[in-house]
């Protein structure tokens, strides 16, 4: 009897009269129906109105002219970039990081704070509801990076995995990073683990959660990949990398390990379905099977890839495989949108650019991506990703009602293949944290500001070297 009186005493928000795209298993979708919070788990979705018996209802919601959808999960980031946007516009990957590092490694704690709220609040008022930030970059006395940027998803409200990152090949042993802003790789294992030790939240509806997350095979000692891998499973948290980016990347391992990356991550442990690497460009049949065999996911990011240059991802063989695929921002000095919605039309565009043409990918399955999709990569898919009953109430509904879209019957293709829609509401864990395209939970003309004036310090300080 106690557990029903707390169950009616649970405060509600009814959600009525708008299109659903619930991105179950089945891609169950209504033309019009309605969706029940119960504090921060979704009660029921179904078709027509909410039933009327409904006790402690705290808010009703006339979604007319609206699609709800779940919230978008991003699964790869670089924040601290939110700093140096629009610089080697013209470079590919390996250029642009040689002339980038020296600026990047001069970020310190209130750059790396203000540079995560901006990033955060982009995506938020664009519809993502979770989001995973890879932060690689810990030059000697910054600060408390991770604290800085865990602080910064907190205050914002948004569903949160920290991939903690670290480096420890600088010039010297021929990595791109400067020698200062790579740690040693027993601070690094150290710092790492005593992060997730903080910050890690392993329950069902965990606001933070931390990744074991060297950056890449190029800047990142065997050991430490290695040991980065005992220690994430010794701690029970997931893993992350870049992974098969670029043509440059496929020659380095080569040169350096005798075999390709995919073949290099499975002999240091870095295969299996705790792990997702970012980008996945470049992989042959063999790689895409053995990321299949392992359950190994895939942030695709192509935005990024474009921006440099990298190629085109085989996205319809990954997922016809069976690999976990989701969609990625990516660091904002590569994608300087910083917007994750504009991943889903650019995901379906640039993929039908590829050998599978037309039948690459539709307007429903780039949803799946950068919803579902990211929330299994993330290792979330039993909490968040789509509209179920029991799941967490992270869900975004979009107008179709405006000039931009109402003349496309199709809500879902609107939403993908359309211009950027409005975001008239994005609720996190069954808070709302955004009404009408604006924020609720941060100023935004405060956080311009904040970026403004950090973005400036940051290049005063690297032109000072």
């Amino acid at each position: 009897m106690a557990a029903m009186a707390a169950a009616s005493a649970t405060e509600r928000t009814v959600i009525e009269n708008c299109a659903i795209a619930t991105v179950d298993a089945g891609g169950t979708e209504y033309a019009s129906g309605h969706i029940v919070l119960a504090g921060n788990r979704i009660e029921s979705v179904g078709a027509g109105g909410a039933p009327e018996d409904l006790a402690n209802v705290v808010r009703r919601i006339d979604a007319t002219g609206h699609l709800a959808t779940p919230g978008l999960v991003n699964t790869h980031h670089h924040f601290y970039q939110w700093l140096t946007r629009g610089l080697a516009t013209d470079h590919n990957l390996f250029d642009w990081l040689v002339a980038l590092y020296p600026t990047w490694a001069r970020i310190d704690e209130p750059m790396a704070h203000a540079a995560a709220q901006g990033s955060l609040a982009m995506m938020a008022r664009g519809g993502v509801t979770t989001a995973a930030d890879h932060h690689y970059i810990h030059p000697r006395g910054a600060g408390d990076l991770s604290g800085a940027i865990v602080r910064a998803a907190r205050d914002l409200g948004v569903r949160f995995t920290l991939a903690r990152g670290s480096m420890d090949r600088g010039e010297s042993d021929g990595g791109l990073p400067p020698d200062f802003a790579v740690e040693s790789l027993d601070d690094a294992l150290a710092a790492t683990e005593a992060t997730v030790r903080e910050h890690h939240d392993p329950s069902f509806d965990a606001m933070t959660r931390v990744a074991v997350a060297p950056c890449s095979p190029f800047s990142v000692s065997t050991e430490l990949m290695r040991q980065g891998a005992e220690l994430a499973r010794r701690l029970g948290v997931r893993l992350h990398t870049h992974g098969s980016e670029t043509v440059e990347e496929e020659k380095f391992c080569h040169e350096l390990f005798g075999m390709g990356p995919t073949d290099y991550f499975e002999s240091t442990g870095w295969l299996g379905e705790d792990v997702w690497m970012a980008h996945c460009v470049h992989m042959n049949d063999s790689d895409i099977a053995a990321f299949a065999r392992t359950g190994t996911g895939v942030a695709h990011c192509p935005s990024s890839n474009a921006r440099l240059a990298a190629g085109i991802a085989r996205v319809p063989d990954l997922l016809a495989a069976g690999v976990p695929v989701g969609l990625g921002v990516d660091g904002t000095a590569s994608n300087e949108s910083g917007e994750l919605h504009t991943e889903l039309r650019n995901a379906l565009l640039i993929n039908r650019l590829g050998a599978h043409r037309e039948a690459a990918l539709n307007a429903r399955g780039a949803l799946r991506l950068g919803t579902y999709g990211g929330a299994q990569v993330l290792g979330r898919a039993a909490e968040t990703g789509s509209l179920e009953p029991g799941k967490l109430a992270d869900l975004v509904l979009w107008r179709m009602d405006t000039l931009a879209h109402s003349s496309i019957a199709d809500p879902v293709a609107a939403l993908v293949l359309g211009a950027p829609a409005p975001v008239t509401a994005s609720f996190v864990n069954g808070r709302q944290i955004v009404e009408d395209g604006r924020l609720l939970t941060v100023d935004e003309d405060a956080v311009a500001r904040s970026t403004r004036d950090e973005a400036r310090r940051l290049a005063r300080t690297a032109a000072r070297g």
